[in-house]
């Protein structure tokens, strides 16, 4: 057993030390890729990288991602959820500063990999935790957990063009850091142990046979497939198609992830009171609605609103699927779980590429306003969130 901390009883009151804790570390994974994305152009200088190359690289972070959430998952099934986020969340510390120093574009491309892989296994062991809180709690966690991911993200992102502006590079990456390190050592003394389950030696770690992953991986897809679109496509869009200035081009995903964080904090309590179903059924049609808008829009103003209105639809969408995920019956824990995180984080990682490459031909307007087909799949699948529902008795 791994871990001792809150798994034998349920976590009481509203916010916990385990509920802290696992909202602590998903604000340090979001702090992490935050920081990385002002570093960017710097690390293209420093190793000489081409636009291309740097796309390459970029490309290499998120297969890491993929590569290592399946590997996550069977360590979380095997070691438990708790074992497994201390030792991702402790191996993140120094990867930022090891990309900083990396000499040369081979050493980079191990270093990348690597970055982006732990970050992916974290992603799923402390997903895992969170349902593994939420059913101490008897209450829906998740959401807020994100929202913590999203915040983690704004202030990496706001404060790394200062630091970068005000003190240098490696400065920078040495606060970054030391920052880190301080958030996780103090979150994992309160993170929630989970029992490791006896026949957890003897469960075959293979991919579920079940359909039920799989239809809920669909879920989180066709979810997080026009998030990665807003976040690397909404800007060009307006700038391009709707003539907008350099400015307001960047409140394309600016709206849209702020509309998505204050809703993921305010999506757990609407999900305990109308139900996971419902709710995602009531997220979806925002979604549809505000994509619709953005790309029938007639100025950038307008397309500004609609993205905004998508963000409340999304906000609590992969959260509900990434819930149902961990709380399917007669699965290992983390297998089910890693399956909907490889699909879903697909659809940011790997689907815009695929709709950039359809927009040269048809336009973004276009793209943006056929998107919605992938929220009425989602729709058509919505009673499966039943299963993110925590159970009362």
């Amino acid at each position: 057993m791994h871990g001792t901390t809150g798994h034998s009883s349920a976590a009481t009151g509203f916010f916990p030390s385990q509920r802290a804790a696992i909202s602590a570390l998903f604000f340090a994974n979001g702090f992490i890729v935050g920081s990385w994305a002002p570093k960017i152009p710097d690390f293209a200088g420093r190793l000489g990288l081409s636009e291309s190359q740097l796309g390459l690289m970029i490309l290499v972070f998120g297969l890491g991602s993929l590569v290592m959430m399946p590997v996550g998952g069977a360590m979380v099934a095997r070691l438990g959820s708790a074992f497994v986020t201390r030792i991702t969340a402790i191996a993140c510390i120094p990867a930022l500063l090891l990309l900083t120093l990396a000499p040369t574009v081979p050493a980079a491309v191990v270093v990348i990999f690597f970055f982006g892989g732990l970050l992916g296994a974290m992603d799923v062991a402390m997903n895992a935790n969170a349902v593994h809180v939420e059913k101490s709690m008897r209450r829906a966690i998740m959401s807020s957990c994100h929202g913590f991911w999203s915040l983690g993200g704004l202030v990496g992102a706001a404060l790394g063009g200062v630091l970068i502006a005000a003190v240098g590079t490696m400065n920078h990456v040495i606060i970054v850091t030391l920052v880190l390190a301080a958030v996780v050592f103090i979150a994992l003394r309160f993170v929630s142990g989970d029992a490791q389950p006896e026949t957890a030696e003897k469960q075959p770690l293979r991919l579920p046979k079940s359909v039920l992953p799989y239809l809920i991986g669909i879920m989180a897809l066709f979810s997080m497939t026009p998030e990665g679109a807003i976040l690397d496509w909404g800007a060009l869009y307006l700038r391009q198609e709707l003539d907008a200035t350099l400015a307001l081009s960047g409140m394309a995903f600016g709206a849209f992830s702020a509309a998505m964080a204050v809703m993921r904090f305010a999506g757990d309590p609407i999900r305990d009171r109308l139900g996971a179903v419902l709710t995602l059924r009531i997220c979806t049609m925002f979604a549809i609605v505000g994509m619709l808008v953005a790309g029938q829009a007639p100025n950038a103003t307008v397309a500004i609103i609609g993205f905004a209105i998508a963000g409340i639809g999304i906000s609590n969408m992969v959260p509900i699927a990434f819930s149902a995920a961990g709380n399917l019956p007669g699965f290992a824990q983390g297998i089910a779980l890693s399956v909907v995180t490889f699909m879903g984080y697909s659809g940011i990682l790997v689907a815009p590429s695929v709709i950039g490459f359809i927009a040269e031909y048809t336009g973004f307007a276009t793209v943006f306003t056929a998107l919605p087909i992938l929220f009425i799949v989602v729709l058509a699948l919505s009673s499966l969130a039943r299963h993110g529902d925590m159970q009362k008795d």
